[in-house]
């Protein structure tokens, strides 16, 4: 039997769960209750509690807090924490921390029942331990929706082993007879500016919330498991189960909860979804299919027609004959970036998008290539006119493009049209520095500074940042017209310096050593002496006796 403590500052609240709870049959002989976070914490200590049930929002301790502490003193403890839709600060530390489950105000019974089962699943499979790679999962801290995503992303990845993970399928009754699994998939076409607005630019905060939403939507006992596509920036996974029931029923069904879903995240977030939704399977290890089919359902979409509304496409309508390609047009972009002419770069652009639109049909998976595409020719050609490589995005990552400031959101052509355009603009100023802090460039500059800053710590970092160009095409540079390197002229004009110096006899070997810029004393003496064969002592007598036979 199985002991909870309640933790509220509500008295309604706290009477609420003790009535609607399913304590016999879930086992649960024992249910106390604290009034808030510091007298939990107390009681935690005094009757060692197997589940907690946490309010984030409390006087004298609140869940955040309690959370942090629970998590240092009691990590195997298994929390559900209770809270509002508003409370997405609060719920932030839910996140990170190991809870089973996160139920919103008002509880209700199906709720509250189904977060204790999780939590009772998870105590009896660490009392029994007999899969033996459940119990490891659970050591680790692995709760049981994260154990279910893992199981489904591999499934999906077609990486999942059946002989040696076999115990792992009856956490998601895939050993229950009558039982069917298929995949909705959900692109966020607004995901940028939902993430900023509503969710203060926390993308794990997001996830979170769209997964529970999902999750919550039921349709004829046709229910979800969500999870974000750890491997797509955009991309959320449902996976949708029932038991038995025909062919088309099962699809009018899935498409059903499909629209109430995008329904659902619109009207609370304001988000704009495509979807795609396949088809049912009676053997889970064939749900990657049934992926595959929604994720191409969303491919086929034409992004002409989008209209900044959330769409559903179908996986039998995709257009196989697209051969959009901005390659042959890449000569004639480069020459304009070259010569510095950004509204002859954006016309070249704004020409290709207009053969687009002319083509009639433009799909979303068309759109991703070809994105991907004219992000590699333009790093390309972009290397090559010296930008440096910290500057240049990494195809068909979201995020890399938003780091540079660069709007990724593409609910309507006209968005798409405006991404490259962006694209466009930003490497012609890359180009432009580049070529600009080229021109006047003379590695006399480097030398002079040299010169004068001999005991400076001197990188060639300062002077690639400086002046935009490569390590390598710098080095060159300097070689040809010195004959050695950055490097080895700093080692010259020191050594030229130490010289100089131990001629003057009231200097010490210590003092000069600073003054040349080495912080260690032997490092110098091992350095001139790597130069010149001796050391400075040896160096400084050779030259005493030299005077004095004069």
């Amino acid at each position: 039997m199985y002991k909870v403590l309640i933790i509220d500052d509500e008295e309604p609240l706290r009477e609420a769960i003790r009535i609607l709870g399913n304590w016999q049959e879930l086992e649960v002989d024992e249910i106390r209750e604290a009034t808030d976070g510091k007298m939990g914490l107390a009681m935690l200590e005094q009757y060692k509690p197997d589940i907690v049930m946490v309010d984030m929002k409390m006087p004298e301790l609140n869940g955040v807090d309690f959370l942090r502490i629970v998590e240092e003193k009691y990590p195997e403890l298994l929390t559900i924490v209770i809270s509002g839709y508003d409370d997405f600060e609060y719920t932030r530390q839910a996140i990170h921390a190991k809870v089973v489950d996160y139920l919103l105000k008002p509880v209700n019974r199906q709720d509250l029942n189904q977060a204790l089962r999780k939590a009772v699943d998870v105590l009896n499979a660490k009392r029994e331990r007999q899969k033996e790679s459940i119990t490891r999962n659970i050591a680790f801290n692995m709760s049981l929706p994260k154990l279910k995503e893992k199981i489904y992303f591999s499934i999906i990845e077609r990486s999942f082993k059946k002989q040696s993970s076999q115990a792992f399928l009856s956490l998601i009754g895939a050993d229950e007879p009558d039982h069917r699994f298929g995949a909705l998939v959900l692109r966020i076409l607004n995901m940028e500016a939902v993430q900023d607005s509503r969710f203060h630019r926390d993308r794990e905060l997001l996830h979170f919330a769209v997964a529970n939403v999902i999750n919550e939507i039921v349709v004829d006992n046709l229910q979800c498991f969500s999870f974000a596509n750890p491997k797509q920036e955009r991309e959320v996974i449902a996976v949708y189960t029932v038991k038995g029931g025909y062919p088309q029923e099962i699809a009018f069904r899935a498409g059903e909860l499909m629209r109430k879903i995008v329904s659902t995240l619109s009207d609370l977030f304001g988000m704009l979804a495509a979807g795609g939704i396949g088809r049912y399977c009676e053997d889970v290890l064939n749900l990657a299919e049934s992926y595959d089919e929604a994720v191409a359902g969303i491919q086929s979409i034409d992004l002409l027609k989008l209209k900044g509304i959330a769409v559903i496409g179908e996986a039998d309508k995709a257009a196989n004959k697209e051969t959009f390609s901005f390659s042959n047009r890449m000569p004639i972009l480069r020459g304009a970036l070259e010569a510095g002419n950004v509204n002859h770069a954006k016309s070249v652009m704004a020409e290709f998008t207009k053969s687009i639109k002319a083509a009639g049909f433009f799909s979303i998976g068309a759109a991703n290539r070809l994105l991907r595409e004219i992000v590699v020719l333009m790093n390309d050609t972009a290397s090559e006119l010296g930008v440096p490589a910290d500057k240049l995005p990494s195809p068909g990552v979201d995020r890399s493009l938003q780091a540079l400031g660069i709007c990724t959101d593409v609910a309507t052509f006209d968005q798409f049209e405006a991404l490259l355009l962006h694209l466009t603009e930003y490497y012609h100023e890359q180009v432009r520095r580049s070529m600009a802090a080229g021109r006047p460039f003379s590695v006399e500059v480097i030398k002079e500074y040299i010169d004068h800053h001999y005991f400076e710590d001197i990188k060639i970092s300062m002077f690639t940042e400086r002046f935009f160009l490569s390590r390598e095409y710098l080095m060159k540079l300097f070689k040809q017209q010195y004959g050695c390197g950055i490097h080895e002229y700093v080692q010259k004009v020191r050594m030229d310096k130490a010289k100089e110096l131990l001629d003057d006899s009231s200097l010490k070997i210590q003092e000069i050593s600073e003054m040349l810029g080495y912080k260690d004393k032997n490092y110098f003496s091992k350095a001139f002496r790597n130069y010149y064969a001796l050391s400075p002592s040896e160096y400084r007598q050779q030259q005493e006796e030299e005077r004095g036979k004069k």
